[in-house]
């Protein structure tokens, strides 16, 4: 049996407001700095404040509260504020905030989907307590696929016909608890007339899965991002290798984290491999060692 995964992970609670308490995962989090003089720069994106200097790096920095759309930080306030370096979908950002709490450590299974009454908070992907306030965990990968779009040549694999017919029959879930990365892997498959199912997360995708598993057509590949409440893609993989009608998956997780150490935990739970989103070519490329993987067993 697979090592299981710590559910508990650190999160970052911060504001942007003064009242209500945000926050992200650590393990998307390289460091915290004050706030630094930042170069403008020509042509941005308005949440894009310019960049700073950090180590010998330039880094691009955004106003988180503009971004979400929260009154935006003024200069005069911004001596006083921090700086999140991050280390996310390939890129190092830093984002702007009014002000930082504390690590907390949570468990997932305590993190709920955010509710659909939120409205104008469309930028959550799950919410919890912390000592009687609700925290608010923000969709970092909405927030940048709005700033930083990815580019077209990212968002479509090309593929040959007879790879596109060894990948039609396999039984494909994708599972994340982000809107954009849900169309994002939506939309490569659909461009290349792959069919597939979709959850929005982890704990559905199990029931979803044995439930396919009981009809007779067992989920092939599995597709799932690493973050997401109330059952993480860690435990899902670790769930989905000791349930023998679901182990012959192949698991992909399919993570903005660019963390070696969600590399090497990934194998531990059982995954195949682990991904940096989002670049179509190299997700397809490992749906395709599914397919291989999935002829191996039938062989």
């Amino acid at each position: 049996m697979k090592s299981k995964a710590n559910q508990s992970q650190g999160l970052l609670l911060f504001h942007l407001s003064r009242q209500q308490l945000f926050a992200m995962g650590t393990l998307k989090i390289r460091e915290l700095v004050p706030y630094t003089h930042l170069n403008a720069l020509p042509q941005q994106h308005p949440s894009v404040l310019g960049t700073a200097t950090v180590r010998g790096q330039t880094i691009s920095v955004i106003d988180m509260s503009a971004a979400v759309g929260y009154p935006p930080i003024a200069e005069e306030e911004r001596k006083k504020c921090f700086i999140i370096i991050t280390d996310c979908q390939r890129m190092l950002i830093g984002f702007l905030v009014r002000a930082i709490d504390k690590i907390i450590e949570c468990n997932w299974r305590d993190i709920q989907s955010p509710p659909e009454n939120l409205g104008r908070n469309a930028y959550l992907t799950g919410v919890t307590r912390y000592q009687d306030k609700l925290v608010q965990l923000l969709d970092v990968e909405l927030l940048l696929s709005k700033i930083f779009p990815i580019k077209d040549d990212k968002r479509i694999a090309i593929l040959t016909d007879i790879q596109r017919e060894q990948l039609k029959p396999m039984n494909v879930l994708l599972v994340d608890d982000s809107k954009v990365a849900r169309k994002q892997l939506g939309d490569a498959l659909d461009a290349i007339n792959i069919p597939y199912q979709v959850s929005a997360n982890g704990r559905d995708a199990l029931e979803l899965m044995r439930s396919n598993a009981a009809e007779g057509r067992p989920v092939n590949i599995l597709v799932s991002d690493i973050e997401m409440p109330g059952l993480d893609g860690y435990e899902l993989a670790f769930e989905v290798k000791n349930d023998a009608p679901l182990a012959g998956a192949y698991i992909i997780l399919h993570t903005s984290l660019s963390s070696e150490i969600s590399v090497s935990q990934a194998k531990q739970v059982g995954a195949d491999e682990a991904l940096t989103k989002f670049d179509a070519q190299e997700l397809i490329a490992a749906m395709l060692r599914g397919v291989d993987h999935q002829h191996q067993l039938r062989g």
